[in-house]
């Protein structure tokens, strides 16, 4: 996809926008020979404000440079004025940018703002759905992990590594399981041992 360097967008929005309205004050033609400038100012400045900085962001994030990613997404003037897809990724970006930095807490609180809103691609939602599994998973929360999982799994997902990370989910799921099975056996044979020497007869002494 077609993308302005953001700070190439920040001089074009102050050259036409600036520039235009000065023309329609100072050139002999006025404000309708400044009109196109202003209109091109106005456009490139609404596509910012609606697309934000996600995409660049989304760039850095590939080469795992979190905190280019981060500088970068941060110049986005306000995530709640987004296009509702670009919401998504910045919400879901900033979330992967805290779970890199070992914060959990606010990367859960990231991600499930991203839950909220309907993110436009299957892979896009598993991997999201993934990513909060395990963090379900690491706080012990197993039926939360396995909701996000079935979720996951509902996706019609087409990336190899993604679909790699959903098999290696369901295997450590599969493993938690058997791990309570295995606890649960245990208690129930101690209790049957217990209660099979305790009616134990002592032999009578002759």
């Amino acid at each position: 996809m077609f993308s302005i360097n953001i700070y190439l967008r920040f001089a074009l929005i102050g050259v036409f926008l600036v520039g235009g309205i000065v023309l329609s004050f100072v050139s002999g033609f006025g404000f309708w020979y400044a009109l196109p400038f202003i209109l091109i100012g106005l456009i490139l400045l609404i596509g910012y404000v609606l697309l934000g900085t996600v995409q660049s962001a989304a760039e850095f994030m590939q080469v795992q440079d979190f905190d280019a990613c981060e500088k970068r997404l941060n110049l986005t003037l306000n995530p709640k004025w987004l296009y509702v897809t670009n919401r998504a990724y910045y919400y879901m970006i900033k979330g992967s940018i805290a779970l890199a930095n070992r914060n959990t807490e606010e990367g859960e609180k990231w991600l499930n703002m991203a839950n909220e809103i309907e993110v436009p691609s299957d892979n896009e939602k598993a991997m999201l759905q993934l990513q909060l599994g395990n963090i379900a998973a690491s706080k012990n929360k197993w039926k939360q992990a396995q909701m996000h999982y079935r979720t996951a799994k509902a996706c019609n997902v087409s990336e190899p590594m993604i679909k790699e990370q959903l098999l290696q989910f369901e295997k450590a799921l599969a493993q938690r399981g058997q791990m309570k099975a295995a606890n649960r056996m245990g208690g129930k044979g101690g209790a049957m041992t217990r209660s099979g020497k305790s009616k134990r007869r002592r032999p009578k002494m002759k």
